[in-house]
């Protein structure tokens, strides 16, 4: 009765619905597999399939099987036509490569060549040449007991040279045969010969042969002229918000330092010292000269640029001395500017010598005005420094007074002109200054782009004669009426203006770093440099020291004449300080044992006592030296201070020339301190 079996329990099943579930089953599977082949997965996948087996086996015939796509609902196949797109040629060909061009075989390497007919070759470095950025390597290599030689800009292509001398000994080849390529054929960096012109690189000369800065940045310069370079910061000061780094660049075991505000500027720091260092290589402001800039006067074939190497020199040393000094007393190392002096003899900073330092931006209150020569009226920097080398030129003089110690004097007899003493030839003088000095010199904006011609030559801020402010910061200009200052004006509360620290070294630049007192005895003695620590303008600064009077100056009695200083901006630029400045300021001189604090509104020491570089403390060496040293004809000194100054005849003259000269240019009119200041004499 029932197709199958019945059991109990069990529900029991028909043959037509067993048969009617498969079907439905089997439908569902196809319908399934239909949506696979359908699909575009499936299709990339057989399309990938037959491609590779055409490149596989290009002899067999394509004939797929055709995807299962027809298969009805009721699970049979029906035949279908062949798709075309997978059809063969009755007599497949094997399919050729598609290529743009047909490939050109290589040459060997010489090296590669030279290796392949003899064994165990070894390439010697003989020597190596040029200058750093350029060298020139000679590497040798011996075959069958001949050494041949190779020279090139790297040692690869020296030793390619090498290989192809030794390979063209015994190989004849055939004409036109290429060895190897022996430079590269792409362009070349301004480090290979062909960019060289007597051992300069070009990326240091511009038109008209003169030096400019590269046009790629120190660091990436570096890269490319080193292999092995390595920084590192090794230092952080300051608090979070003011922090200093420093950091330092490693190169074939030379080490060089750079400074910044930020690691990146420390690190271009770095790298700008070790480009002027080893490849001679500056990024100064005053790399291209600028066009109202004219050559020093004393070479015309050099320019106003001095050597990074040595600003850089100058200004670390200065900055080393003042750390020295400052130990124990670090209550008044808070500055705002430092200044110092360094000696050089025949140009050799490897002995240099620090003969000052000095910290200060203030003057001398009016109602702390002394009339025996008694207070220091301005105690900027820069400005104390050099009574600090007047104190140092006295102390040489007395070396004179001793038969036995006159040989380690740095001055010497002059026996073929009117002064009795002259420096030692080669003697030079270095100022530094972590900033540009007041006045003049300071007088524009650091972050406009006005490099090239002044548009505005003639603005009548440029060139003025410019006054301090008296117990503040800041200069003004000079008014044409206000040329005589009083006494009794002061002390009822007039303002007592001191002339600008720019003004004064344009001053230095005519008479002298010696003074009135020492010019009766000595020739005039100039500054060789000024190294800046940052806010170098080159036409500015010139403008400044000397150019604003140099087409008015005339008259100047010999040995006189208008100095014009080399100028160089360190490569650790120091940062703008925006604290308060301090009311002390610090000098120091080579020979003493400790530093002197003086309060710069007072102008004496903290203690109230008088400075070792006053009026007063100069007068008492100069009467000192007239009556001990030899070759002095008038040995007592019987005028005031005033008086004595005045006596000087050829430095008067040169003084009034150079006050003339800032009139005729309508630059204002030199202001002087009350008379009264300077009428004092000697103690008896």
């Amino acid at each position: 009765m029932y197709p199958v079996s019945y059991k109990p329990g069990y529900k029991s099943y028909s043959y037509r619905s067993c048969h009617h579930a498969m079907r439905i089953g089997r439908s569902s599977m196809c319908y399934q597999r239909q949506n696979f082949y359908a699909s575009s997965s499936y299709a990339g996948k057989r399309s990938r399939f037959l491609v590779k087996r055409r490149i596989m086996f290009p002899s067999l015939p394509c004939n797929p099987v055709s995807a299962p796509s027809d298969i009805n609902m009721n699970g049979y196949n029906r035949k279908a036509p062949q798709k075309r797109r997978y059809d063969m040629p009755k007599y497949a060909v094997s399919p050729k490569k598609k290529t743009c061009k047909e490939r050109i075989p290589q040459p060997k390497n010489t090296v590669a060549m030279l290796n392949e007919l003899r064994h165990g070759l070894i390439y010697k470095l003989e020597s190596q040449t040029g200058p750093v950025h350029a060298p020139l390597f000679t590497i040798s290599v011996e075959v069958d007991g001949q050494k041949y030689l190779g020279q090139g800009r790297s040692k690869k292509v020296a030793r390619i040279e090498a290989a192809a001398t030794a390979l063209r000994s015994f190989i004849q080849f055939k004409d036109g045969a290429v060895l190897s390529p022996l430079k590269p054929s792409g362009n070349l960096d301004f480090t290979s010969d062909e960019h060289l012109e007597n051992d300069v690189s070009k990326s240091a000369i511009t038109v008209d042969g003169q030096k400019k800065v590269p046009d790629k940045g120190p660091v990436m310069l570096l890269y490319e002229l080193f292999n092995d370079v390595n920084f590192e910061c090794i230092n952080i000061d300051g608090a979070q918000n003011n922090c200093r780094f420093k950091m330092t660049v490693t190169i074939n075991e030379k080490k060089f330092d750079g400074t910044g505000p930020s690691k990146k500027l420390a690190k271009n720091a770095a790298a700008k010292a070790a480009l002027a260092s080893l490849c001679n290589i500056s990024y100064s402001p005053m790399v291209v000269p600028q066009k109202n800039v004219p050559l020093p006067i004393d070479d015309k074939s050099s320019s106003m640029e001095l050597p990074q190497i040595h600003a850089d020199t100058i200004g670390r040393l200065v900055l080393e001395k003042f750390m020295e000094v400052i130990k124990g007393q670090e209550a008044y190392s808070r500055r705002k500017v430092l200044a110092g002096i360094v000696m050089t003899e025949n140009m050799n900073f490897c002995e240099a010598k620090v003969i000052s330092v000095s910290t200060g931006t203030k003057c001398v209150s009016g109602e702390h005005m002394s009339v025996n020569g008694a207070v220091l009226n301005d105690s900027h920097a820069e400005i104390v420094s050099r009574r600090c080398l007047l104190k140092f030129l006295y102390a040489q003089l007395d070396l004179q007074c001793n038969q036995a110690t006159a040989y380690q004097s740095i001055f010497v007899r002059n026996t073929d002109g009117q002064y009795p003493y002259k420096l030692k030839s080669g003697v030079h003088f270095h100022l530094y200054i972590n900033t540009a000095p007041c006045g003049d010199a300071r007088i524009f904006s650091p972050h406009e782009n006005d490099t090239g011609v002044d548009k505005h030559p003639n603005r009548k801020a440029r060139g003025q004669l410019r006054t301090k402010i008296e117990s503040g910061e800041g200069t003004i200009p000079v008014k044409s009426s206000d040329g005589i200052q009083t006494w009794d004006g002061v002390l009822q509360g007039q303002r007592l203006l001191t002339m600008s620290c720019s003004d004064k070294i344009a001053r230095w630049n005519i008479v002298g770093i010696q003074g009135s007192l020492l010019s009766s005895i000595i020739e005039p003695v100039y500054l060789h440099s000024i190294v800046l620590g940052s806010l170098l303008h080159p036409e500015h600064m010139y403008r400044a020291v000397c150019g604003r009077i140099e087409k008015s100056i005339q008259g100047l009695p010999p040995p006189y004449h208008l100095n014009k200083p080399r100028l160089a901006l360190v490569t650790s630029a120091e940062p703008r300080n925006q604290a308060k400045a301090p009311n002390f300021g610090i000098n120091w001189t080579i020979g003493d044992t400790e530093l002197e604090v003086v309060n710069s509104l007072t102008g004496r020491t903290i203690g109230g006592q008088v400075s070792r570089i006053t009026k007063q403390a100069f007068f008492v060496k100069y009467g000192f030296l007239m009556t001990n040293l030899p070759g002095i004809l008038v040995r007592k000194v019987t005028t005031d201070y005033g008086q004595t100054k005045a006596n000087v005849k050829d430095y008067q003259t040169a003084k009034l020339e150079l006050f003339s000269a800032f009139k005729r240019e309508d630059l204002g009119s030199w202001l002087k301190k009350p008379i009264e200041q300077d009428e004092f004499g000697l103690a008896e």
